[in-house]
Protein backbone atom coordinates (compact mmCIF):
# COMPACT_ATOMS: atom_id res chain seq x y z
CA UNK A 1 0.00 0.00 0.00
CA UNK A 2 1.00 3.55 -0.70
CA UNK A 3 0.21 7.01 0.83
CA UNK A 4 0.33 8.76 4.22
CA UNK A 5 -0.88 8.80 7.06
CA UNK A 6 -3.73 10.45 7.77
CA UNK A 7 -2.51 13.01 10.06
CA UNK A 8 0.96 13.56 8.30
CA UNK A 9 1.24 17.42 6.99
CA UNK A 10 1.07 17.90 3.68
CA UNK A 11 2.08 21.34 1.54
CA UNK A 12 -0.83 22.68 0.08
CA UNK A 13 -0.76 25.75 -1.45
CA UNK A 14 -1.64 28.49 1.32
CA UNK A 15 -0.66 26.75 4.10
CA UNK A 16 -0.41 22.40 5.75
CA UNK A 17 -3.34 19.87 5.65
CA UNK A 18 -3.66 16.90 7.35
CA UNK A 19 -3.60 14.09 4.50
CA UNK A 20 -7.00 13.03 5.02
CA UNK A 21 -8.14 17.00 4.41
CA UNK A 22 -6.69 16.96 1.18
CA UNK A 23 -9.63 17.13 -1.46
CA UNK A 24 -9.37 17.15 -5.41
CA UNK A 25 -8.56 20.24 -6.84
CA UNK A 26 -6.98 20.84 -3.87
CA UNK A 27 -3.33 22.71 -4.87
CA UNK A 28 -0.25 20.92 -3.34
CA UNK A 29 3.51 22.42 -3.57
CA UNK A 30 6.33 20.30 -5.98
CA UNK A 31 9.79 20.70 -6.54
CA UNK A 32 10.70 20.93 -10.84
CA UNK A 33 14.30 21.44 -11.21
CA UNK A 34 15.46 24.12 -8.55
CA UNK A 35 12.13 25.62 -8.12
CA UNK A 36 8.92 25.21 -6.74
CA UNK A 37 5.60 24.64 -8.40
CA UNK A 38 2.35 24.05 -7.96
CA UNK A 39 0.16 20.80 -9.07
CA UNK A 40 -2.98 19.67 -8.93
CA UNK A 41 -4.49 16.88 -6.88
CA UNK A 42 -7.28 14.85 -9.49
CA UNK A 43 -7.63 11.74 -7.12
CA UNK A 44 -7.77 10.82 -3.53
CA UNK A 45 -7.56 7.30 -2.59
CA UNK A 46 -7.50 5.36 0.84
CA UNK A 47 -6.09 2.17 2.08
CA UNK A 48 -5.28 0.31 4.87
CA UNK A 49 -1.47 -0.92 5.89
CA UNK A 50 -0.14 -2.74 8.84
CA UNK A 51 3.41 -0.88 8.55
CA UNK A 52 4.75 2.45 7.84
CA UNK A 53 8.46 4.16 8.09
CA UNK A 54 9.52 7.17 10.06
CA UNK A 55 11.64 8.97 7.88
CA UNK A 56 14.23 11.33 10.00
CA UNK A 57 16.19 13.59 7.95
CA UNK A 58 18.16 16.74 8.98
CA UNK A 59 15.08 18.96 9.44
CA UNK A 60 12.50 17.01 10.56
CA UNK A 61 10.55 13.67 11.38
CA UNK A 62 7.94 12.44 8.88
CA UNK A 63 5.79 9.32 8.52
CA UNK A 64 4.45 7.68 4.75
CA UNK A 65 4.56 4.32 3.66
CA UNK A 66 7.66 2.33 2.77
CA UNK A 67 7.13 1.75 -0.82
CA UNK A 68 6.26 6.01 -1.57
CA UNK A 69 9.38 7.05 -3.25
CA UNK A 70 11.61 9.98 -2.33
CA UNK A 71 13.08 12.21 -4.36
CA UNK A 72 17.49 11.50 -4.23
CA UNK A 73 20.36 12.84 -5.60
CA UNK A 74 21.05 9.48 -7.74
CA UNK A 75 17.20 9.01 -8.74
CA UNK A 76 13.81 8.46 -7.46
CA UNK A 77 13.76 5.42 -3.85
CA UNK A 78 11.48 3.34 -1.74
CA UNK A 79 11.47 5.60 1.29
CA UNK A 80 12.03 2.44 3.48
CA UNK A 81 15.47 2.00 1.16
CA UNK A 82 16.27 5.77 1.85
CA UNK A 83 18.51 5.75 4.74
CA UNK A 84 21.88 7.33 4.45
CA UNK A 85 20.44 9.14 0.81
CA UNK A 86 20.08 12.48 0.03
CA UNK A 87 16.84 13.61 -0.29
CA UNK A 88 15.31 16.82 -1.97
CA UNK A 89 14.26 19.84 -0.03
CA UNK A 90 12.83 23.18 0.37
CA UNK A 91 12.09 25.38 3.36
CA UNK A 92 8.27 25.18 3.82
CA UNK A 93 8.36 28.05 6.14
CA UNK A 94 9.12 30.08 2.33
CA UNK A 95 6.51 28.40 0.43
CA UNK A 96 3.61 30.90 1.11
CA UNK A 97 5.93 34.02 0.02
CA UNK A 98 5.47 36.01 -2.58
CA UNK A 99 7.38 35.20 -6.30
CA UNK A 100 8.44 37.75 -8.33
CA UNK A 101 9.01 37.76 -12.03
CA UNK A 102 12.42 39.58 -12.00
CA UNK A 103 12.95 41.20 -15.52
CA UNK A 104 16.35 41.80 -16.83
CA UNK A 105 17.36 44.92 -18.78
CA UNK A 106 19.14 48.46 -17.95
CA UNK A 107 16.43 48.35 -14.46
CA UNK A 108 17.62 44.94 -13.13
CA UNK A 109 21.15 45.88 -13.61
CA UNK A 110 21.17 48.90 -12.04
CA UNK A 111 19.41 47.50 -9.05
CA UNK A 112 21.89 45.08 -8.46
CA UNK A 113 24.42 47.40 -9.17
CA UNK A 114 23.46 50.15 -6.72
CA UNK A 115 22.74 47.14 -4.26
CA UNK A 116 26.16 45.99 -4.56
CA UNK A 117 27.89 49.35 -3.96
CA UNK A 118 25.73 50.71 -0.97
CA UNK A 119 23.01 48.18 -0.32
CA UNK A 120 22.48 46.08 2.83
CA UNK A 121 20.81 42.60 2.43
CA UNK A 122 18.74 41.47 5.30
CA UNK A 123 17.43 38.04 5.97
CA UNK A 124 14.02 39.17 4.19
CA UNK A 125 14.48 42.81 3.20
CA UNK A 126 16.38 44.77 0.48
CA UNK A 127 17.37 48.39 1.60
CA UNK A 128 19.92 51.41 0.42
CA UNK A 129 20.74 54.32 2.43
CA UNK A 130 21.74 57.37 0.54
CA UNK A 131 22.60 61.02 0.65
CA UNK A 132 22.02 62.23 -2.48
CA UNK A 133 18.04 62.05 -3.29
CA UNK A 134 18.26 61.70 -6.87
CA UNK A 135 20.16 58.52 -6.50
CA UNK A 136 17.87 56.83 -4.04
CA UNK A 137 14.57 57.99 -6.34
CA UNK A 138 16.86 56.48 -9.63
CA UNK A 139 17.21 53.31 -7.05
CA UNK A 140 13.50 53.17 -6.54
CA UNK A 141 12.29 53.58 -9.69
CA UNK A 142 15.18 50.60 -11.01
CA UNK A 143 13.95 48.22 -8.55
CA UNK A 144 10.00 48.84 -8.84
CA UNK A 145 10.46 47.98 -12.81
CA UNK A 146 12.58 44.98 -12.35
CA UNK A 147 10.55 43.04 -9.90
CA UNK A 148 7.70 44.73 -9.95
CA UNK A 149 7.77 45.85 -5.76
CA UNK A 150 6.44 49.15 -4.83
CA UNK A 151 9.61 51.20 -3.69
CA UNK A 152 9.55 54.51 -2.51
CA UNK A 153 11.86 56.84 -0.60
CA UNK A 154 12.00 57.81 3.18
CA UNK A 155 13.68 60.77 4.62
CA UNK A 156 16.23 59.48 7.99
CA UNK A 157 19.06 60.67 9.72
CA UNK A 158 22.14 58.63 9.96
CA UNK A 159 25.50 59.22 12.07
CA UNK A 160 28.87 60.61 10.14
CA UNK A 161 32.20 59.56 11.43
CA UNK A 162 33.81 62.87 9.82
CA UNK A 163 31.29 65.26 11.40
CA UNK A 164 30.59 63.71 14.13
CA UNK A 165 26.95 64.26 14.29
CA UNK A 166 23.82 62.94 12.56
CA UNK A 167 23.22 63.52 8.76
CA UNK A 168 20.01 63.73 6.34
CA UNK A 169 19.75 60.62 3.95
CA UNK A 170 17.49 59.24 2.10
CA UNK A 171 15.93 55.28 2.64
CA UNK A 172 14.36 52.60 0.16
CA UNK A 173 13.37 49.27 1.43
CA UNK A 174 11.23 46.83 0.67
CA UNK A 175 10.42 43.39 2.19
CA UNK A 176 10.74 40.28 0.61
CA UNK A 177 12.72 37.37 1.28
CA UNK A 178 12.53 35.77 -2.38
CA UNK A 179 14.23 39.26 -3.34
CA UNK A 180 17.23 38.91 -0.76
CA UNK A 181 17.37 35.42 -1.50
CA UNK A 182 18.06 36.30 -4.81
CA UNK A 183 20.34 39.27 -4.54
CA UNK A 184 22.95 37.23 -1.63
CA UNK A 185 22.33 34.56 -4.47
CA UNK A 186 23.38 36.94 -7.09
CA UNK A 187 26.53 37.73 -5.18
CA UNK A 188 27.42 34.24 -4.40
CA UNK A 189 25.74 33.91 -1.40
CA UNK A 190 27.14 36.44 1.12
CA UNK A 191 26.25 39.71 0.66
CA UNK A 192 28.67 41.53 2.90
CA UNK A 193 30.62 44.45 0.26
CA UNK A 194 34.06 43.01 1.36
CA UNK A 195 32.96 39.53 0.88
CA UNK A 196 30.69 39.48 -2.44
CA UNK A 197 31.09 38.41 -5.46
CA UNK A 198 30.88 39.64 -9.00
CA UNK A 199 27.26 39.10 -9.87
CA UNK A 200 27.63 37.56 -13.19
CA UNK A 201 23.93 37.74 -13.52
CA UNK A 202 24.32 41.02 -14.81
CA UNK A 203 26.37 39.50 -18.01
CA UNK A 204 23.05 38.71 -19.78
CA UNK A 205 23.00 41.32 -22.26
CA UNK A 206 24.57 44.95 -22.93
CA UNK A 207 21.77 46.45 -21.86
CA UNK A 208 21.81 44.76 -18.19
CA UNK A 209 25.85 45.34 -17.95
CA UNK A 210 25.65 48.81 -18.65
CA UNK A 211 22.67 49.15 -15.96
CA UNK A 212 25.19 47.37 -13.50
CA UNK A 213 27.75 49.81 -14.35
CA UNK A 214 25.79 53.12 -13.88
CA UNK A 215 24.17 51.87 -10.22
CA UNK A 216 27.65 50.84 -8.95
CA UNK A 217 29.18 53.73 -10.08
CA UNK A 218 26.48 56.28 -8.71
CA UNK A 219 27.29 54.08 -5.24
CA UNK A 220 30.98 53.81 -5.19
CA UNK A 221 32.51 55.68 -8.00
CA UNK A 222 32.87 59.42 -9.11
CA UNK A 223 32.78 61.21 -13.29
CA UNK A 224 36.17 63.06 -13.86
CA UNK A 225 35.33 66.36 -15.07
CA UNK A 226 37.49 66.14 -17.84
CA UNK A 227 37.42 62.77 -19.74
CA UNK A 228 34.50 60.53 -20.45
CA UNK A 229 35.30 57.97 -17.84
CA UNK A 230 34.25 57.31 -14.15
CA UNK A 231 36.60 55.44 -11.26
CA UNK A 232 35.09 53.17 -8.42
CA UNK A 233 36.40 52.27 -5.64
CA UNK A 234 36.38 49.47 -3.33
CA UNK A 235 38.39 47.15 -0.95
CA UNK A 236 37.16 43.99 -2.97
CA UNK A 237 40.09 43.23 -4.92
CA UNK A 238 38.85 39.87 -6.15
CA UNK A 239 35.33 41.97 -7.00
CA UNK A 240 37.18 44.64 -9.14
CA UNK A 241 39.53 42.26 -10.23
CA UNK A 242 36.78 40.26 -12.57
CA UNK A 243 34.81 43.59 -13.59
CA UNK A 244 38.21 45.02 -14.36
CA UNK A 245 38.60 41.54 -17.10
CA UNK A 246 34.90 42.34 -18.48
CA UNK A 247 35.69 45.26 -19.37
CA UNK A 248 39.09 45.20 -20.60
CA UNK A 249 40.99 47.52 -18.34
CA UNK A 250 44.16 47.39 -16.63
CA UNK A 251 44.19 47.25 -12.93
CA UNK A 252 46.71 47.31 -10.18
CA UNK A 253 45.17 46.32 -6.53
CA UNK A 254 46.72 48.98 -3.59
CA UNK A 255 48.79 47.13 -1.26
CA UNK A 256 47.80 46.11 2.57
CA UNK A 257 44.21 46.45 2.38
CA UNK A 258 43.54 49.70 1.18
CA UNK A 259 40.41 50.86 -0.74
CA UNK A 260 42.01 50.01 -4.66
CA UNK A 261 40.09 52.01 -7.84
CA UNK A 262 39.28 51.03 -11.48
CA UNK A 263 39.30 53.30 -13.90
CA UNK A 264 36.18 52.99 -16.29
CA UNK A 265 36.03 54.56 -19.86
CA UNK A 266 33.01 55.40 -21.60
CA UNK A 267 34.42 53.66 -24.61
CA UNK A 268 35.29 50.49 -23.10
CA UNK A 269 32.44 48.68 -25.22
CA UNK A 270 34.67 49.09 -27.90
CA UNK A 271 37.12 46.83 -26.09
CA UNK A 272 35.60 43.70 -27.21
CA UNK A 273 36.07 41.55 -24.25
CA UNK A 274 32.12 41.49 -23.40
CA UNK A 275 31.01 38.16 -23.31
CA UNK A 276 27.23 37.79 -22.41
CA UNK A 277 26.54 35.06 -20.26
CA UNK A 278 23.00 33.34 -19.08
CA UNK A 279 22.21 33.01 -15.14
CA UNK A 280 19.23 32.02 -13.74
CA UNK A 281 17.09 35.40 -12.27
CA UNK A 282 15.33 33.65 -9.80
CA UNK A 283 16.88 31.97 -6.61
CA UNK A 284 17.52 28.47 -6.26
CA UNK A 285 14.52 27.17 -3.50
CA UNK A 286 15.50 23.82 -3.49
CA UNK A 287 18.19 21.65 -1.46
CA UNK A 288 19.58 18.08 -0.30
CA UNK A 289 19.13 17.12 3.45
CA UNK A 290 20.62 13.59 4.67
CA UNK A 291 18.45 10.78 5.99
CA UNK A 292 19.92 9.97 9.15
CA UNK A 293 17.69 7.14 9.79
CA UNK A 294 14.04 5.18 8.64
CA UNK A 295 12.14 3.75 11.34
CA UNK A 296 9.92 1.24 10.33
CA UNK A 297 7.07 1.68 12.58
CA UNK A 298 3.62 -1.38 12.82
CA UNK A 299 -0.09 -0.25 13.72
CA UNK A 300 -0.83 -1.33 17.61
CA UNK A 301 -3.51 -3.43 18.62
CA UNK A 302 -6.12 -4.53 15.82
CA UNK A 303 -6.46 -0.75 14.12
CA UNK A 304 -4.18 -0.34 10.64
CA UNK A 305 -3.20 2.94 9.52
CA UNK A 306 -5.02 4.59 7.04
CA UNK A 307 -3.15 5.80 3.96
CA UNK A 308 -4.15 8.52 1.38
CA UNK A 309 -2.50 8.26 -1.75
CA UNK A 310 -2.95 11.19 -4.42
CA UNK A 311 -3.32 11.42 -8.65
CA UNK A 312 -1.01 14.83 -9.83
CA UNK A 313 -1.18 17.03 -12.67
CA UNK A 314 1.19 18.47 -13.89
CA UNK A 315 3.81 17.39 -11.53
CA UNK A 316 3.72 13.77 -9.82
CA UNK A 317 5.71 14.91 -6.83
CA UNK A 318 4.41 16.84 -3.95
CA UNK A 319 6.18 18.28 -0.45
CA UNK A 320 5.59 15.99 2.88
CA UNK A 321 6.61 18.68 5.11
CA UNK A 322 9.13 20.12 2.20
CA UNK A 323 10.35 16.69 0.94
CA UNK A 324 9.86 15.83 -2.12
CA UNK A 325 7.74 12.62 -2.16
CA UNK A 326 5.61 10.74 -5.26
CA UNK A 327 3.61 7.65 -6.16
CA UNK A 328 5.46 5.05 -7.27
Amino acid sequence: MNGLPSKQLVNVVGGCRQARNVEVRSKLWSLEGTRTVQTTVVEVAASKARQVVDVVTDRVTFTLAARLELATAGGWVAAGEAANAMIAWTDARKLCRERLTIRPGYAFGYFVGATCADGTVGRNCVSLVVNESAFAARYADCLTEATGLSARLEPVTRPSGYLQRDVPGFRVRVVSSYLADAVRQYVGGDAHHLRQRFPRVVLRDIDTFTGFLDGYADGDGFRHKGWGGRTVVSANVPFLAELAQIIGARFTPRPKGRASQLVITDRWWARDTFVPENHPLEPVESAWVTVNEVRRRSAGGTKPFTLYSYRLDPYPGFLVNGHLVRQP
